[in-house]
């Protein structure tokens, strides 16, 4: 799955204010609230596979979630998408209960398996212009459809390639175009599942830069990330797990934790850009 997408629906949020995590200073309305998890356990069997999660993502954050291997990482992200039903506690998007939330417009969801679409017989154009699907429903794609597909193509530069077969193109120019087909979607939310995985490390980081630049014009990401140096350099916020958050603050204070190693369970830090070990 590259990308999702669901139908049409009106969201509201519940009142108040919260304190932004991202810890920015400033404090947030509830109304900004894009993703809350309120003591969320969910397991496949009788085991847990995240315990008593918590957290807040608002409008407009960067946010990366971190952990080892069979930490929870992809349950968690299921979980706020509404794809799993938490055994207990509650999960919101976009104010509403996570598992009845039908406004998927608002949503782009990019895998770390869009490699497959590399046996997609079809061009970066139309795999774009599948992000305008749900705004049009049976009705035919007009001219300004076409014209925020050609503004999604430029922005991650991949215009110059508009017409060029899917199977043609490396990782990185793939995960470029699923990108665009999100924001030809008019996504508020875009949420990477480790996006890099067989993407070469030429283009890893102009990928994180178009990340970063998206986010600066005001899409929320939240990425799932294996690549802790990537983490650190991009995200301004990280909540590291492993079945339950060892850590969610600012990133500059995530480095200097111990959160890692204990998530980890051994010595890791950083140097570089990279994990060491």
């Amino acid at each position: 799955m590259e990308e999702l997408r669901m139908s049409d629906a009106e969201a509201t949020v519940d009142g108040g204010t919260g304190v932004d995590p991202a810890g920015n200073g400033a404090a947030r309305t509830a109304g900004d609230r894009v993703i809350r998890l309120s003591d969320v356990t969910f397991g496949y069997t009788a085991a847990p596979v995240v315990e008593d999660v918590s957290l807040d993502i608002h409008d407009g954050e960067y946010v990366a979630v971190v952990g080892p291997n069979g930490s929870g990482k992809s349950t968690l992200m299921q979980i706020m998408l509404g794809l799993l039903r938490p055994d207990d506690g509650e999960a919101r998007l976009f104010g509403e209960p996570a598992h009845s939330f039908d406004d998927g417009q608002r949503i782009g969801y990019v895998s770390q398996h869009a490699s497959a679409a590399k046996e997609m017989p079809i061009t970066v154009r139309e795999v774009v212009r599948m992000g305008r699907f749900p705004h049009v429903g049976f009705g035919r794609l007009g001219a300004e459809d076409d014209r925020i597909v050609d503004e999604a193509l430029a922005t991650v530069g991949m215009a110059d390639f508009a017409d060029r077969r899917i199977t043609k193109l490396s990782g990185g120019q793939r995960q470029r175009a699923f990108i665009a087909r999100a924001l030809a979607g008019e996504a508020d939310l875009l949420v990477l599942d480790e996006p890099t995985v067989g993407v070469d490390a030429e283009s890893v980081e102009a990928f994180y830069d178009l990340l970063e630049s998206l986010n600066d014009d005001g899409i929320t990401v939240l990425l799932i990330e294996h690549d802790l140096g990537a983490v650190t350099d991009h995200a301004e916020r990280v909540i590291c797990l492993n079945r339950e958050v060892y850590f969610d603050g600012p990133t500059a204070e995530f480095v200097d934790s111990d959160a890692l190693a204990r998530a980890f369970g051994t010595a890791v830090g950083f140097l570089g850009g990279s994990e060491k070990r």
